[in-house]
């Protein structure tokens, strides 16, 4: 049966499958890599852009030429060099035009060529476009074989492998892409710096890669924007070639009169989309992400212009901009990877330095063909120019054998010992270039192309030469994109961040507003709003009750300490609302095993606590050292199964109240009990039997206060506890009249 499918004269042939896929799938990604994805370090380029500029070339669309539509260069560059999708073409040409995607545009384009807010291009056929000077520039040399050709994909044309390159694009430009396996991604920089890095490499190869950051700052975008990064991490990336850079908007406040004003974002982070980012802020706004800002409006024209209203005039506008920054693409990341094709070959990452070497010795090898090309046509005008000074000693016979002999060619080279060459020109000669004046011209460019040829000589023999000439097309480059030029001047400056503490920067981007928060005794907690004084209407599961409630904010932290000695935080504007019974507090947070609610507390920033276990041990730490930024919590007070953490309260004050399960009140200073950080702590009171049962720091100028079970209070000064006040780690007595049963301050 199988053998009847076989086709006369064919046979089958067994193919392992593995292998056959790894072969194809290796010629697909070499070609992507090669052919489609990575610059070229030499010109910056990728194939579809140099074919784009070379059809440009071949239709003399010069810097000083008349446009010609778009159309008429894609069709060149699908039908001759680049067998791809129009569109895809098209959009390429549109790029290298948009002066707020290129930083220095290859291609001078006429008509609508899209927008920063992410409009695209009109149709190719409406559009028209002629080279730049720097487009020029990278091709300046190519007819006179400074670069090697080959065959375009059906053998009919021929196309540059790799462009002369007079301009350094691959840095200047910046490129990205995505290859099988490999990506390239290079920022845009600024040619003035470059030159001067090049000119120093000239003069000191075996420079540092450091010592040129004293010339190349950093990336230098078209959108302008300020880059945030540390010195180090800039130093960094170029050395290995791999890093990023953060690029921030630029912004200033207007002051409006009478204290109010308005922030005004002139410049924005390369390839963010107006529009969009726009859109993107209205959406927060919307959503009350952003409490500090009131409106955003685009009053941009031809120039950008975003206004971002605050809500309050009190606002602190750098806070209202970090949160701006933290939340939207006002802040972007742009990656540096130096992923190159060397020597349009080999895949690389390179850093600066050597990016920059590799750009320099392409100039030197087209410097030395140009010079080579140069030379064989002065040499070949010299040889004609000897032919006809020959001629002019003998006018005469020249005529005479022209006219008089069938084959004058032979005749001319044996008469007067020519060459085919020579003899050919004379016999192409024009008559009326044998008048004498005409002989007196020949001398004259005899004479130049001879001191010429001679300088084109040194030239190719003399590598310090070759280096001075290189040097002078980067000095003379360096010149015409000088940074007192409008093309040329930086855009793109250098800053620290603000130094805004993050726990601001998260609070700005939360909507302030009161909340009463809710516990349970079965650890279930909820947000009600506003600051709710009759709690006596809510409900609570079966077999629950209320035992924690406290009035604060959105943008609070809730400190909680488990029976294990460890606090954790959870941000208040993050906790379940107040319509149904909340979540258990143990979902919020990763709690031990066995562990409950012990205490809870408002975080104050700057504030200091008391914590102590059952067993009457324990100590004053800072609110700001047990602050968790992490579910896991952080361990502040160390106990054991028997003892565990019981208490957490405000040590505001400079006395300490503490009573026992043995109904023993004690009063002691403050002073006497230790700050830590963490730990065990020290005996606050001693106990025969049982342990804590509650403690309350309190001021000796106002007195210590508690509440009983029928809601009365009562207020005893220093001067009444003098009874009482004893050293720590005593056993105290009993409590003054009319303490609640509880042994509770708080009834």
């Amino acid at each position: 049966m199988g053998k009847e499918l076989i086709p006369p004269g064919g046979s089958i042939e067994p193919v392992d499958l593995r292998e056959a896929l790894e072969e194809r799938y290796l010629a697909y990604a070499l070609s992507t890599i090669m052919h489609r994805a990575l610059p070229d370090v030499r010109d910056g380029m990728k194939p579809v852009h140099r074919r784009i500029l070379h059809a440009m070339r071949q239709l003399r669309l010069d810097p000083d030429a008349a446009f010609k539509k778009c159309a008429r260069v894609v069709g060149d560059v699908i039908g001759k060099y680049h067998p791809h999708g129009d569109q895809s073409v098209y959009d390429a040409l549109v790029r290298l035009a948009q002066d707020f995607a290129v930083r220095y545009p290859l291609v001078d384009g006429q008509g609508n060529f899209g927008t920063l807010d992410g409009d695209g291009a009109a149709a190719m056929r409406y559009t028209e476009a002629r080279l730049t000077d720097v487009g020029a520039r990278l091709l300046e040399g190519i007819d006179e074989d400074a670069v090697d050709f080959r065959d375009t994909y059906d053998g009919s044309e021929d196309e540059p492998i790799v462009l002369p390159g007079a301009f350094p694009n691959l840095l200047a430009n910046g490129s990205s892409g995505i290859a099988v396996g490999m990506a390239t991604s290079i920022p845009p920089h600024n040619v003035a710096e470059l030159a001067d890095a090049a000119l120093h490499i000239i003069a000191h190869p075996d420079v540092e890669p450091d010592r040129l950051l004293a010339f190349v700052q950093g990336p230098d975008f078209p959108t302008g924007g300020i880059v945030i990064d540390d010195p180090a991490v800039i130093r960094e990336a170029y050395r290995t070639g791999r890093g990023g850079f953060r690029v921030r908007a630029r912004w200033q406040v207007e002051d409006l009169g009478r204290g109010t004003w308005q922030v005004v974002i002139t410049e924005i982070p390369y390839q963010v989309q107006k529009g969009r980012l726009v859109e993107r802020i209205a959406e927060l706004l919307e959503n009350k992400k952003l409490p500090l800002l009131g409106d955003v409006r685009d009053e941009s024209a031809d120039d950008v212009r975003l206004v971002l209203e605050p809500r309050v005039r009190t606002v602190d506008p750098v806070l209202m901009m970090e949160s701006l920054f933290k939340l939207t693409d006002l802040e972007s990341r742009i990656s540096l990877n130096m992923n190159v094709l060397v020597r349009g070959q080999v895949p690389a990452v390179i850093g600066l330095k050597e990016a920059l070497r590799h750009w320099l010795d392409h100039r030197q090898e087209v410097l030395v063909r140009r010079a080579r090309h140069r030379l064989g046509k002065v040499t070949h005008r010299l040889e004609v120019l000897d032919g006809f000074l020959v001629v002019y000693l003998d006018l005469d016979r020249v005529i005479r054998i022209i006219r008089e002999a069938d084959e004058p060619k032979p005749e001319l080279i044996a008469a007067f010992s020519l060459t085919d060459v020579q003899a050919e020109a004379i016999l192409n000669m024009r008559l009326r270039s044998l008048r004498r004046l005409e002989e007196m011209e020949i001398r004259k460019e005899h004479t130049s192309l001879t001191a010429e040829k001679a300088e084109l000589e040194g030239l190719i023999a003399d590598e310090a030469a070759q280096w001075k000439r290189v040097g002078e097309e980067v000095a003379e480059l360096r010149k015409v994109y000088g940074p007192e030029t409008a093309l040329g001047r930086r855009r793109t400056s250098f800053a620290a961040a603000p130094d805004a503490p993050a726990v601001d920067v998260m609070e700005a981007m939360i909507e302030r507003e009161p909340i009463t928060v809710v516990v349970s005794a079965l650890g279930w907690i909820r947000a009600l709003k506003g600051h709710v004084q009759d709690l006596s209407g809510l409900t609570f599961k079966q077999g629950d009750e209320l035992r924690w409630a406290m009035r604060g904010e959105t943008v609070d932290k809730l400190l909680v300490m488990s029976t294990t000695g460890k606090v954790y935080a959870l941000g208040c504007d993050k906790l379940p609302g107040g319509r149904g019974h909340g979540e258990p507090v143990k979902l919020m947070v990763d709690m031990d095993q066995g562990a409950e609610i012990a205490a809870l507390k408002l975080f104050r920033a700057g504030g200091k606590v008391l914590v102590s276990s059952k067993e009457g041990r324990g100590f004053v730490v800072a609110e700001d050292d047990i602050l968790a930024n992490t579910r896991k919590g952080k361990q502040v007070l160390n106990v054991d199964a028997a003892n565990p953490a019981m208490v957490m309260v405000p040590a505001d004050g400079d006395m300490v109240a503490i009573v026992g399960e043995n109904r023993r009140m004690l009063v002691f200073p403050l002073s006497q009990v230790p700050e830590m950080s963490r730990g065990r702590g020290v005996r606050l009171q001693r106990y025969k039997d049982g342990g804590l049962s509650d403690i309350r720091v309190f001021s000796s100028e106002t007195g210590l206060s508690w509440t009983d079970s029928s809601g009365r209070t009562y207020t005893r000064s220093v001067a009444d506890l003098k009874d009482w006040i004893a050293d720590r780690a005593t056993v105290g007595r009993m409590p003054p009249t009319g303490f609640p049963r509880s042994n509770r301050f708080d009834g």
